[in-house]
Formats: structure tokens, sequence, C-alpha cells
């Protein structure tokens, strides 16, 4: 039951998939027309209220109106007819489309539903190992035009890249072991299989599962972070900085994420770059032929930065992940930017 703001009273019912709508008007008032729109509801009645303080009974009455005229009780009773089924047309139309727009809004609820929840399924299942879907939106450039030197360098990094990890090749398994050793150069060594690689950040005890679709390039950059720059690795290894969270993200399976998040925001899988921070990235590569190993370690502090600054749990892993890749994009975008090391979160590795 809906009441308008004239008093009037809307009874809804449903019937299978039909809708009912019964208009019960107040006797106090009727409404004669002076204006209509089209027919289709695209323009509002307008109607001028008159009172008829005598009415206080139903129209049809009996002996309490037997002064009026049989013409005039008639023409009344046309008149409220008429704007009765004037006013349930009004109201049919004004709840059809609230209806209508009920249906749209549940829709885009449940859709919305259904990305967050596709998304939360996202973290769990692929920011282990990798976390998909960081592809920010892009524009995309004309191939650029290589000098020879870049020429040299992209190939040799593309070949990198398509190694996948292999824990059966023993220079795979050497990487594993080098990297252990600079992460914990007082620890002993532990097996290839054993539960203290999860000490380091794996998900398991054979780290060899977490790669994926990371590569050998992954396990590359963390090496190169431990022998480069063994301090800022030190501290984020073992999570320094900062007030940390009670659920931290894992620190080997993040570099792998990261690792991965730098081929998709480069371009990397193309044959030439056509993004912005692609291209930009081709001459940082023309003046360091380490650049992507640089950059992993810019990427990686930047990411733990971002981390402390959101107050994030384990769970947000995936939002800081595009955090960081759009503030990336930003630095890579600057004019004065020519080297990995005149990016301003390359201050990072400093601290």
């Amino acid at each position: 039951m809906a009441k308008n703001n004239c008093g009037s009273r809307l009874l809804i019912f449903v019937q299978g998939e039909s809708i009912g709508i019964a208009f019960f008007m107040r006797s106090g008032t009727l409404r004669q027309r002076l204006h209509h729109g089209d027919v289709d509801g695209g323009k509002y009645d307008r109607y001028e209220a008159s009172r008829f303080d005598s009415l206080n009974e139903p129209l049809l009455g009996n002996g309490d109106y037997d002064d009026y005229d049989h013409s005039q009780r008639q023409a009344l009773q046309d008149i409220l007819d008429d704007e009765r089924k004037k006013e349930r047309l009004h109201w049919t139309f004004l709840f059809s489309n609230i209806i209508a727009q009920w249906a749209q809004w549940l829709g885009t609820i449940y859709s919305n539903g259904a990305n967050i929840i596709i998304g939360s399924s996202s973290v769990l299942g692929r920011i282990i190992p990798f976390v998909q879907g960081t592809q920010s939106t892009v524009n995309k450039l004309p191939p650029a035009v290589l000098s020879p030197l870049q020429e040299v360098r992209l190939k040799y990094l593309k070949r990198r890249l398509s190694i996948p990890f292999d824990g059966s090749l023993l220079e795979h398994q050497e990487a594993l072991r080098n990297l252990w050793k600079l992460s914990y150069p007082k620890r002993p060594l532990p097996s290839l299989k054993s539960e203290v690689w999860k000490d380091m950040g794996w998900q398991g005890s054979d780290p060899s599962t977490d790669f994926r679709g990371g590569g050998y390039i992954s396990l590359e950059n963390l090496i190169f972070f431990a022998s480069t720059y063994p301090e800022a690795f030190q501290n984020l290894l073992h999570k320094s900085d900062g007030e940390r969270s009670e659920w931290e993200y894992p620190f080997a399976v993040a570099g792998i994420n990261v690792s991965f998040m730098l081929i998709q925001m480069l371009d990397l899988q193309s044959n030439n770059p056509t993004t912005i921070a692609g291209q930009r990235f081709l001459e940082l590569l023309n003046e360091d032929e380490m650049a992507f190993d640089n950059l992993f370690c810019v990427a990686f502090k930047l990411l733990d930065a971002q981390w402390l600054a959101k107050r994030a749990s384990y769970m947000e892993f995936n939002d800081v992940l595009k955090s960081t890749r759009s503030q990336l994009e930003r630095e890579l975008a600057l004019e004065d930017v020519s080297t990995v090391r005149d990016l301003p979160a390359f201050n990072f590795l400093r601290q």
C-alpha cells in the first residue's frame, strides 16, 4: 500500500508475473485536468485541485444527495471515473519505471558482487605464485625505432625472459643455493626440498614449484638485488623497516610477483614495446644493460614502502602491487629520467 502527496492511496498486488495496481482517491479532493502530455508518459500531467468540502460521503450515495440533478451527478461521476483511469495510467507508468530501475540496480549490484568475488579469488589464487590482472589501462604508441645497442640488449633481455625455471637443471639448483647463501650467510644451506625454505617466503618445502609464470629471471632478479644492494635487500627480507602487519606478504613469492608485473608494465612480451613505460625503459636500457634488474630492486622497495604507507595486510597485496605499478609508470614518464638512478623511487635503495 502506498500513499501519494494528495492523500490518495495505492495498492500494488503481484500475481504470477503480473503487477496489479489499485488506486483509491480521497473523497475530499477532485482533480480537474488542465494540460496533459503524451500517452506513453513522456510528459507529466498537470492538475489543479479543487476542494469540495461538502463531499464527505461516497459520491454514489442514496438519499443524502437527492437534491442533485441526475445529469449533474452523472457528469460528476464521469469526471471521477475519467480521472481515476488517468491516475491509474500515471501510477502504472511511474511504478513500471521504478521496477525497471530497481531491476537495473540489482543487476549492477550482482555484477559488482561477482567482480568482488573474482577479485578475491584472484588474490587468493594468483598472488602466489604471481598476481594476474595488474595491468592498467595504457595508451599504445607506434613501435620505437631502436638503436643497434638497444636491439642487442633487448634481444638479450627477451632471451632471459623466455627461460622457465627448471628444478632439474644444475644451474638453476645452484642459483637457488646462491640466493640462500646471500640471504642467510650465517645459516647452514638446506637441501633443495626443506621446510626451512619457508623462512625466505616460499610457499612450500620446494621453491621450484613457486616460479611458474615468473620464470628463471625472477630468481636472477632476487640474486642481483641481494648482491648489488645487500643492505636494502636484508632490510626487506627481514621486514626491518616500519610497523609491520601481523599477516605479512611472503618475501620470495612477492619478488616473483614484482618481476612478472614489470614484464607486463614494460610490454616486454611484444616484439617492440608500444607503451609509454615500455618505450621509456628502452631509453634506460640504452644506458644500462642491467636496467631491468635495477628496476626490479627499485620496484620491490617501492612496493614495501607502499605496503607500509597503506598499513596493508596479506589480502591487500594485489592492490599494493597495482599502486606500485602506477607509481612506476608515472616516474618513468618524467622528462628528466634517463637512468634507473634518476627515478625518485631509487632513493628507497639508499635508505
